[in-house]
């Protein structure tokens, strides 16, 4: 059974957290993981990093860790500063994550979100080029970190540079490492892939993560995603990573301006019991 968890912005307004009171909450809720902002973790302090890893370690959850990178550090920039200081802020994100174990750090780690093609511009190829040569640098952080990166492939309201699992693949055989993985989301997937289940199939053995939730962002079970399709997939090649899941209800702050979130969608809802509800869902669709 592949170990489970839940983003911890669905229960914030903003990106920067205090993550303690989340793992009490998903421990005491049934999750094996909570996922948390990298970005947060490389600004820690060690000792805060220790103390938050053995907070982790004493109620049994793991931390996996995202995040969409800013674009002061978008690896595929044609400013050579800007891609220079992508790969040491992704090396310092991996040393974090290495002084607590290693890791996956998932998300839009080869440029920068939310971002769109510069206007007059219509091929994308430049900017992939650059993006491989920048993470076959920083890659390097991870290979001594023990860290994971996992490139997520989002939807093109998002992100231009990698919508399909295609793409994904072109770009992990080209950074040629073993620390670079696959991240599809059931959301940008059911935007973007003509099958679900095809696109997990095809990625096969360099998926290194997978993010679940509904196509209107709610949280599994309250929507159309195929999830039969899915657990399929994810049996027919074996995958024996982390799924986590990433529903956003609530409007407001960072996170609803961010993600998009423009009605309350959890209205009536308890969001504690929602994910509860969920994480049983998923529990037996993967069974």
């Amino acid at each position: 059974m592949n170990k489970i968890g839940i983003y911890y912005a669905y229960w914030t307004h903003d990106w920067d957290a205090d993550f303690h009171p989340f793992i009490d909450k998903v421990a005491a809720l049934g999750f094996d993981i909570l996922e948390v902002n990298a970005g947060t973790i490389a600004h820690m302090t060690s000792e805060e990093r220790q103390s938050l890893k053995a907070h982790a370690d004493d109620r049994n959850i793991i931390l996996s860790h995202c995040i969409g990178l800013p674009h002061e550090y978008d690896i595929a920039s044609e400013d050579k500063a800007v891609w220079e200081n992508g790969i040491a802020y992704l090396g310092k994100i991996a040393e974090a994550i290495g002084e607590m174990g290693g890791g996956n750090l998932s998300g839009i780690i080869y440029s920068s979100w939310p971002a769109t093609m510069p206007e007059g511009e219509t091929d994308k190829r430049p900017y992939v080029e650059r993006s491989v040569a920048s993470m076959k640098k920083a890659i390097k952080a991870a290979e001594d970190n023990n860290v994971i990166f996992n490139m997520e492939v989002v939807n093109r309201f998002e992100q231009f540079l990698m919508n399909t699992c295609d793409e994904a693949i072109a770009y992990v055989e080209a950074v040629d490492s073993p620390n670079a993985k696959i991240l599809l989301d059931t959301f940008h997937m059911n935007i973007e892939e003509n099958f679900i289940g095809e696109a997990i199939h095809k990625a096969g053995d360099k998926l290194g993560h997978l993010h679940i939730g509904e196509n209107n962002r709610m949280p599994p079970g309250y929507g159309h995603i195929p999830w039969t399709e899915v657990s399929a997939a994810l049996r027919r090649i074996n995958y024996q990573g982390y799924v986590v899941m990433e529903p956003f209800l609530m409007p407001g702050g960072e996170v609803g301006r961010d993600i998009k979130v423009f009605r309350d969608m959890s209205v009536d809802l308890e969001l504690d019991d929602e994910a509860r509800k969920a994480l049983l869902f998923i529990r037996g669709v993967l069974k």
